[in-house]
């Protein structure tokens, strides 16, 4: 099954101000500690604790993604970003795909130690890791949990190369270990930055740091030597597609430093679909006729929209001095669209 990396209890100790929570927990966690948070950052989130049987996932090579291997140490993300494209996975837990997936979340206790045990084994040849690909690995709770250090310790005493996607300023902690990371193997870094609209931001992933936030994060990565890539992603239609949002956009990622742009029109799969459709009916009701009509063969919008999303885009980026447009990091990114009946609303 799909879970059954997961199934194994943890028996670490816990963070500060852990408290166990009531049963029952999801079929597909039998042995998971189970835990809460008395503070407001996570108030109404559920962590299940586990000690994870693998840590280095391989991708299917029908993905169509620009990576090989993965790592995650956390399933569900308190990011609540609405569209997230990861959300279905969390049926595979025997949990819903919407406010499961933004407050039931599955922590991997042991994903540094598992690491450095998988990256030793002599059958392991070194293949860049990415990460960030799924859910976010700087996502609020890592605040508490603290994987990242160990992972990114790992990788560099193994000089593995490996790549971060985050909307997360809480990389900007492991700061340090990144550059002793950089000067053994390559390190990729990219941030997610769609829009700068800040009312829009609260609205649709209200537990990500602000986009602000995450362009100062791009500066200071930058002047730490970096390379940063940025994927404007994902661009919402009716909303972040217009002339003025795109040029606001741009202007300010180049102003932060990004070494390179990669515009990523909105696509819904199942899961996000429903759970984008339904805060799209409620916070911009007007929307719902053109989101009908853009995503009614599917997951994603049409080849015309898209070429000329991406084209508006680019001739932004070459105003403002960007003119290098693939990420230097291994994002996550949709493959090519396929026939496929659903309803959005």
């Amino acid at each position: 099954m799909r879970w059954d990396n997961l199934s194994a209890p943890p028996d670490a100790g816990v963070p500060g101000g852990a408290a166990p929570a009531a049963p029952p927990l999801p079929l597909a966690l039998p042995g998971a500690t189970v835990r809460t948070f008395d503070t407001p950052d996570f108030a109404g989130m559920t962590f299940y604790e586990v000690r994870a049987k693998s840590i280095v996932n391989r991708v299917p090579g029908t993905s169509h993604v620009p990576f090989e291997w993965t790592v995650n140490p956390y399933r569900g993300c308190g990011h609540r970003c609405t569209y997230c494209f990861a959300r279905n996975t969390h049926t595979y837990l025997d949990l819903d795909a919407g406010q499961d997936f933004d407050s039931k979340v599955v922590v991997k206790v042991n994903a540094g130690e598992l690491l450095r045990r998988e990256l030793a084994a002599p059958k392991w040849r070194g293949g860049p890791i990415a990460m960030g690909t799924n859910v976010d690995c700087y996502q609020r709770a890592e605040g508490r949990y603290r994987l990242m250090p160990e992972i990114i310790a790992a990788l560099r005493d193994f000089a593995n190369p490996f790549s971060i996607l985050t909307k997360g300023t809480l990389l900007l902690r492991d700061l340090p270990l990144l550059r002793q990371a950089a000067e053994v193997t390559r390190v990729g870094v990219a941030y997610s930055i769609g829009f700068v609209d800040e009312s829009l931001w609260r609205s649709v992933e209200a537990g990500t740091p602000g986009p602000r936030r995450r362009l100062d994060a791009v500066r200071a990565l930058t002047e730490a030597g970096f390379r940063v890539s940025v994927l404007m992603a994902p661009i919402l239609p009716g909303l972040t597609d217009t002339d003025d949002s795109i040029e606001a956009t741009v202007s300010a990622i180049a102003a932060a430093g990004a070494a390179s742009l990669t515009p990523i029109p909105l696509h819904l799969r199942p899961g996000a679909r429903e759970w984008y459709a339904r805060w799209l009916a409620r916070d911009f009701p007007h929307l719902v006729p053109l989101y009908r009509e853009l995503y009614r063969a599917g997951s994603y919008l049409p080849q015309s929209y898209q070429r000329e999303l991406v084209a508006r885009v680019r001739l932004a980026a070459r105003r403002h001095g960007l003119h290098r447009f693939e990420p230097e990091a291994a994002p996550e990114r949709p493959p090519p669209a396929r026939p496929e009946q659903l309803t959005l609303l």
